[in-house]
Formats: C-alpha cells, sequence, structure tokens
C-alpha cells in the first residue's frame, strides 16, 4: 500500500522537535506540503495559509495541525471540508464545543479526526493501567511541576485566553490519568493561580474523586526550577505505585518494573494510519473536559505578575 501524502501546518518547536522526525520514520506516511506563517520545511513546498496549501497541493490526504488551540478550529474545518483526515495537536482545541463540531463533520465527510494526547503512549502508561486493574486504589496524587521559562520561552501564546497557561503540560498529566484509572473521576474543587498580567493560570491545586468516593489530587505548578516533576503516584493494596519522568518509568514499592525508551510522537503517527485505514476516527475530549471543569468550579487567586 502506498503511503498516505500528509502536510503538516505550524512549523514550530513542537513540530520540528517531534512531528518533523515522526513521520519521517513512519513509513505509512509520506511528507509532501507544508503551511506556516513563519516557519518551512526543507524539499517540499512551503505556504503562507492552509487555504493556499490545499488549493495548490490536491494530492493531499490527511493534515496535521500543530499550531496553537485558539486557531486550530479554524484550519481544522477547512481541512475536513476539503475531504482530509485530520490529526490534532493536543489539546485538541479551545473549547469543547469546537473539537464535538469537527468530531460531527468528520462523521458526515466519512473522514477520520485524531484527537492526539501524546502522553498516553509514554512506555510504562499501559503497564500502570494494568496494574491499577489488578488491585483496589485507595489514593492518588500528580504532581506536575516544570519551568515555563525552559519549555515556552516567550511563546506568548500560551499566556492568552485560550492557551491553557499550566494546563499546557497538566492536560498531559490528565490524558494519563485518563487512561489508567478503571473508573471516569470529576473536581470537586480547585484553585487557580492567575499572575496578576495573564489571562492564563500558572498554577493549579485540584482535588477529584469518582462514584466511589476515590481520593485524587492534582498539583501543577509552572514555576519549578531544577529537576521537573512529572509524577502520579497511587496508594493501593498492592503497593505505592509511582509513574515517574511523565510516564517513563514505573516502580511499585521502590522496585522498578517498567523502563522503556520513549517513542510517543511516532506510536502517535502509527495510531492515526491506522484509524485512516479502518475508516474511524479517535476522539477523547475527557482530558480537555476536566480542564473546562477546572475553570468552571476553580477558585481564582491572583499572584505576582510573571514575565519571562
Amino acid at each position: 500500500m502506498s503511503p498516505i501524502h500528509i502536510a503538516l501546518v505550524g512549523v514550530g518547536k513542537i513540530a520540528r522537535d517531534q512531528h518533523l522526525p515522526s513521520i519521517e520514520k513512519t513509513p505509512d506516511f509520506k511528507l509532501i506540503a507544508a503551511a506556516s506563517r513563519h516557519g518551512t520545511v526543507d524539499d517540499i513546498p512551503n505556504y503562507k495559509s492552509i487555504e493556499d496549501m490545499l488549493e495548490a497541493v490536491p494530492e493531499i490526504e490527511a493534515v496535521s495541525l500543530c499550531m496553537p488551540p485558539q486557531h486550530r478550529y479554524e484550519a481544522a474545518h477547512k481541512a475536513l471540508s476539503a475531504g482530509k483526515h485530520v490529526f490534532l495537536e493536543k489539546p485538541p482545541g479551545a473549547t469543547l464545543s469546537e473539537v464535538e463540531d469537527l468530531q460531527a463533520l468528520a462523521a458526515e465527510k466519512g473522514l477520520s479526526l485524531f484527537a492526539s494526547w501524546h502522553s498516553r503512549y509514554a512506555p510504562a502508561v499501559e503497564a500502570a493501567k494494568t496494574f491499577l486493574a489488578s488491585t483496589t486504589m485507595r489514593s492518588m496524587k500528580v504532581i506536575w511541576k516544570e519551568d515555563v521559562r525552559h519549555w515556552h520561552p516567550n511563546q506568548e501564546w500560551i499566556w492568552q485566553a485560550g492557551g491553557l497557561g499550566v494546563f499546557d503540560p497538566g492536560i498531559n498529566a490528565l490524558s494519563i490519568v485518563t487512561h489508567i484509572l478503571p473508573r471516569p473521576v470529576f473536581i470537586t474543587k480547585a484553585t487557580l493561580e492567575f499572575p496578576e498580567n495573564r489571562d492564563a493560570p500558572i498554577a493549579a491545586d485540584i482535588k477529584f474523586t469518582d462514584a466511589a468516593g476515590l481520593d485524587l489530587s492534582a498539583e501543577f505548578d509552572w514555576r519549578q526550577t531544577g529537576k521537573q516533576s512529572w509524577d502520579i503516584i497511587a496508594e493501593t493494596d498492592a503497593g505505592r505505585m509511582v509513574l515517574s519522568e511523565g510516564g517513563a518509568k514505573l516502580s511499585v514499592d521502590g522496585t522498578l518494573k517498567h523502563d522503556e525508551p520513549e517513542q510517543e510522537y511516532p506510536m502517535l503517527y502509527r495510531r492515526f494510519a491506522e484509524i485512516i485505514k479502518a475508516g474511524r476516527s479517535d476522539v477523547d475530549i475527557a482530558p480537555l473536559r476536566h480542564v473546562a471543569d477546572a475553570f468552571m468550579l476553580g477558585r481564582r487567586k491572583f499572584v505576582d505578575a510573571f514575565y519571562d
């Protein structure tokens, strides 16, 4: 079977670090065009807008969208309307409503829409899910703290309304939690810390529970310096489970159980090819729903101004 002709929209840091190398490694795809206001990709046609690209390169079969979430709906709608399968970088949109609208459009057109959650493909995530399914969980704590100046230097869009702020990394934790837990959870309380000069939060403290009364808490913070923290800790009848380094390692009672090389984005593209061939979509909005709930239920606390 010949490779699927794919185009990339939004040639920024995440596209260069993850998408371009992953597409190159995935034989199911061939990159044939790119569109970006500022960046270009060598050895293929480049355009300033998705409209120009779709008009000039009709043989495009799928489009991968890597621009900020505030602008993703319009591009996705144009691609689906033009008959292209669509890969959405996380989060899949700025609102739940627009993602649901895209899902309906994809179904109407008979196209595949993929809401990608790369952290779910971290090496030890499936092992953690299997472990939790085999025991009774008493509590869970999520600690997701990193240095925004290191990971998002001078990226103003993340501080704008719809840019999610600390939920940009925090939603990665939520994508793992919603995948590995045996039952759905819901937010009961949240405090969101907003720098006085920003429209998006820099930290969040969230409490969750489920129908059985699970004690689940999450701490997100973008002011971490030194060692970064991406840990999910569960107290269970079978011992203390620690899913660390963003899902890369799993240990139980201090014994390492799972540690393999990271292949998150190549696995995302393999999944995208799989759903295209199967003629279906993969759109789970549970992580984004939790973010929306946190904004709806959360108490806002204003803190010192933040400057890059």
